[in-house]
């Protein structure tokens, strides 16, 4: 029993440490959007750096996707075929979730993990520029892709261990709406 209790507190550890990053990513989207709303300024008015721009933009924008992504899945919020599925009980729906999880998600998140490890590693270590405008950090939009599929894994993990059932839709109490004067 002592070691099903540190296995669970494990799972809860790794979701809470998952949902502190998802949520210091969130911030992201800040900067990505001073950049796009930059780059016709940058273009018209200054007349350069507006590429610049758009190269940051699009690896702030790959790691945000991979953070909300997780942040997506973590919460039920993301689109998947439910026609069927909502006419079960809630039990049955997290079953269905959990075994989901173990067959599809983390198998082919684990696929990526090892057949995207080399191509990233090389990118890493070469410093891989953007292709068109040869700015650095094109190896960062590679990295993101691999750091989704580590996510997803991980996630997967919580989700079978059962540390992601507080955040289910089944699980969060409703909001109540105040009533009116």
């Amino acid at each position: 029993m002592p070691d099903r209790q540190r296995l669970r507190r494990l799972v809860l550890a790794l979701s809470a440490a998952l949902d502190r990053g998802t949520r210091a990513g969130a911030w992201l989207v800040l900067p990505l959007a001073v950049l796009l709303f930059a780059q016709w300024p940058l273009r018209d008015a200054v007349g350069a750096w507006s590429r610049q721009a758009n190269d940051i933009a699009q690896w702030i924008f790959a790691i945000y996707v991979a953070l909300a992504l997780r942040a997506a899945t973590r919460a039920r919020q993301h689109m998947a075929a439910g026609l069927f599925v909502a006419r079960y009980a809630p039990r049955w729906r997290r079953r269905l979730g959990r075994y989901g999880e173990a067959i599809l998600v983390l198998p082919w998140a684990l696929f990526v993990l090892v057949s995207g490890a080399a191509p990233t590693w090389r990118s890493l270590a070469g410093f891989e520029a953007f292709p068109d405008t040869y700015n650095p950090l094109y190896f960062v939009i590679r990295i993101s892709a691999w750091l989704l599929a580590l996510l997803m894994s991980m996630q997967a993990i919580v989700e079978i261990g059962g540390g992601g059932t507080q955040l289910s839709s089944d699980a969060r109490p409703e909001a109540t709406p105040a009533p009116l004067p």
